[in-house]
């Protein structure tokens, strides 16, 4: 009797780990899908996991029980249900994890291996049914899909940059037929505009009074001081 107190107390230590690891794993993945392998052999767990691999994901069997007190310490009590039978759990990691394509790897070989059964998992913080798990097997690769968003963003792009070409020659052309129109009906053409600082040059009489003269001085200081307008 002596010896079974720190057996037990052992027992419970590794049992806390485990619940621990699985809690981690639960909370750091960027998405969990659980399976259940009733009936697949040692050499087709194994070839699972090869097929798992690129992309990225951890496939670990678990006791239920431990499983079940880590999905609820992680706050995800809805995957509780889930968890009967033997049941493996398909972590895919956030640091280069792909859930498209690790769920894509379950379909497949769910296809070969009817054994296989997916039951459901997480996708970041949304729990996901099994025909979620399938539909997400259904999403192209992710460089496909960059693929399409960068030549859906070029296209737009490209057309957008000829219509305000076209805009801006539209524009131009409408302002100069305007402004000819109006010639045309008998209006003056617009005058050019002559620089400011000439202006009191060109219209001052040749003789000025020198009272005159005083008060022009200060408003050429003004225009002196004033900022430049591009």
């Amino acid at each position: 009797m002596p010896t079974k107190a720190p057996a037990e107390s052992v027992q419970i230590q590794r049992k806390a780990a485990v619940i621990d690891d699985i809690k981690s794993r639960l909370e750091s993945a960027d998405a969990a899908v659980l399976t259940e392998y009733r009936g697949l052999t040692v050499s087709d767990i194994a070839a699972l996991r090869a097929a798992l691999r690129p992309a990225a994901t951890d496939y670990k069997i678990f006791k239920n029980t431990l499983a079940r007190r880590a999905a609820r310490d992680a706050g995800l009590e809805s995957l509780v249900d889930s968890l009967e039978g033997p049941v493996a759990i398909a972590f895919v990691r956030r640091d280069g994890g792909d859930a498209v394509t690790a769920a894509k790897a379950l379909r497949d070989f769910a296809r070969a291996n009817p054994n296989l059964v997916v039951k459901g998992g997480i996708l970041g913080p949304r729990v996901l049914s099994a025909p979620d798990v399938e539909a997400l097997a259904e999403v192209p690769p992710r460089d496909e899909l960059l693929a399409r968003l960068a030549g859906g963003f070029q296209a737009p792009l490209t057309k957008a940059a000829g219509l305000f070409q076209a805009f801006t020659r539209n524009m131009a052309y409408g302002v100069k037929a305007l402004i000819d129109q109006r010639v045309a009906a008998g209006e003056a053409a617009p005058p050019a505009e002559a620089p400011e600082a000439e202006a009191p040059e060109a219209e001052a009489p040749a003789a000025q009074d020198t009272n005159d003269d005083a008060a022009a001085e200060p408003a050429a200081e003004a225009a002196d001081a004033a900022p430049e307008t591009e």
